[in-house]
């Protein structure tokens, strides 16, 4: 009884200490196993099968070796001391003996948690046991006969067969209670020194009823560190200091794909895109940082939308149709640098002085005096000869522009109707080419006039008479504001 205390003891501080765990295994091969047994002697001089009350207790030790999901192998040593003497009605009444027992076997354990039958982490784990080894037996006594009595003490080594079951339960990965009953068969052995023996070489035997702890030895493989063995880590590589479920994965709250730890809205359900943050417009901006999060817009604009395109969101633009690719400011209006009414995008003249009258360019308006001067010249039907009836005319806008060089003359030919359209329009570019002729003769830089030509597309008055068409036959023209390397827009 004492061995059966002390080693009870020691087993349960193993466990204490011990991982959580199912003794050896596929990342724990080597095992170390503590029990202690409660041992029944049958032989020549009577049974103790079954009769607890009657049963030796010693302690036991094994060295485990995981070889395969449904095989292990191991060294089992047990020590014991078998006691019996004879009752009434024996042959031997008052023979009595004490054996020391020490067992030393090469056990093949057999299990049925190897994946098909049960799983190999079930919980209980039932197995089969065969060990044969050696039994190193002391014997010692006395043995009674026919009144006379004699003492005996002798050592003996018997080749033993030992075969057992038992059912293992699963504490975690490392450790394992297991209960397990068997018989030693030594061969040839006579532990109570009786003389007559059998022909069958197993008079003496004995159970051994066995109690105790299976520890797996050394650590099993994480690779990632998260605490989930390689074996059942599904997510094997996992960042170092990431919670992680059962099956080694990262956690995910909200069950979106996204774990935890890269989830930037972690407790609503988002896309992958997105960091795992919902995006209820689809615009691709997180709800949480969209500033219109039902309306599709663009992530410069956080999420809001910008219909002209012009950089200002829709909310926050008082000119939201400005056209596109002209520059605007932060209401989202054209730009108009100088403040002339007139944005920088179609401002011909974008530096006129505060408080200057401009025309639709954005340039100076052209005094009246100048203005007067842009009287149309005549010419002779089917001719480009300038009448010398219009040379006064020409001269004093030739003057204008020699005293006003920030000035330049758009010159506009037409023609009337006589004659198909293609001609005309020739003519009619012919005859302002004419009218610049004139100019630059006289010096002004030839810049400072361009020239269209409007064919009998804008008649001065219906080519109903010859008097209407000789009105037609012209060219008119207009002063604007010069930019030194830069053509007035042509206007008809």
């Amino acid at each position: 009884m004492k061995h059966l205390i002390t080693t009870s003891v020691l087993g349960l501080a193993l466990l204490a200490a011990a991982p959580r765990g199912q003794a050896q295994n596929a990342d724990r091969r080597w095992g170390i196993g503590l029990n202690v047994s409660a041992y029944q002697y049958k032989g020549n001089f009577g049974s103790e099968y079954w009769k607890l009350d009657q049963a030796e207790y010693g302690p036991g030790l094994s060295i485990n070796r995981y070889i395969s999901p449904g095989l292990d192998m191991g060294l089992h040593l047990s020590y014991v001391e078998l006691k019996h003497t004879t009752a009434q009605g024996n042959p031997y009444y008052g023979s009595s003996f004490e054996t020391n027992v020490v067992n030393a076997n090469l056990g093949f354990k057999l299990k049925l948690n190897n994946g098909w039958a049960l799983k190999e982490d079930a919980v209980v784990q039932p197995y089969l046991l065969v060990s044969p080894g050696l039994a190193f037996a002391s014997a010692g006594g006395t043995l009674n006969r026919d009144n006379q009595s004699r003492n005996f003490d002798e050592s003996k080594t018997y080749f033993d067969v030992h075969g057992a079951a038992g059912i293992n339960f699963r504490l975690g990965d490392a450790v394992g209670l297991f209960v397990q009953t068997g018989q030693h068969f030594p061969l040839g052995a006579n532990l109570d020194n009786q003389p007559n023996r059998d022909d069958n070489s197993i008079d003496d035997r004995y159970l051994q009823h066995t109690v105790g702890l299976n520890i797996g030895l050394g650590k099993a493989k994480d690779t990632d560190g998260d605490g989930v063995r390689d074996k059942k880590d599904k997510c094997p590589d996992t960042p170092a200091g990431v919670q992680v479920d059962e099956n080694g994965c990262p956690l995910d709250g909200d069950k979106d794909g996204v774990p935890d730890y890269q989830d930037q809205c972690p407790t609503e359900a988002g896309k992958a895109e997105l960091q795992g943050c919902p995006d209820k417009d689809n615009d691709g901006v997180r709800d949480k940082d969209d500033d219109c999060p039902d309306q599709a817009g663009t992530a410069a604009l956080r999420g809001c939308p910008d219909a002209d395109g012009d950089g200002v969101a829709d909310k926050n633009d008082k000119c939201p149709d400005t056209p596109k690719g002209v520059q605007v400011d932060a209401n989202g209006c054209p730009v108009d640098a100088d403040g002339d009414g007139v944005p920088d995008s179609a401002d011909r003249c974008p530096n006129t002085p505060a408080g200057a009258k401009v025309d639709a360019n954005g340039c100076p308006e052209i005094p009246q005096e100048i203005r007067k001067l842009e009287q149309p010249i005549r010419f002779r039907t089917n001719s480009t000869q300038i009448l010398p009836s219009s040379y006064p005319t020409l001269d004093k806008m030739v003057r204008a522009l020699q005293e006003h060089p920030e000035y330049s003359i758009r010159i506009v030919g037409h023609a009337d109707s006589r004659g198909t359209d293609e001609y005309n329009q020739g003519l009619s570019e012919r005859r302002a080419i004419s009218a610049k002729n004139y100019f630059t003769q006289k010096g002004v830089d030839p810049s400072r006039i361009p020239t269209l030509g409007m064919g009998e597309s804008a008649p001065a008055a219906p080519n109903t008479s010859a008097k209407n068409m000789s009105q037609n036959r012209r060219v008119e023209f207009r002063f604007e504001f010069f930019i030194p390397d830069q053509q007035p827009a042509p206007q008809p």
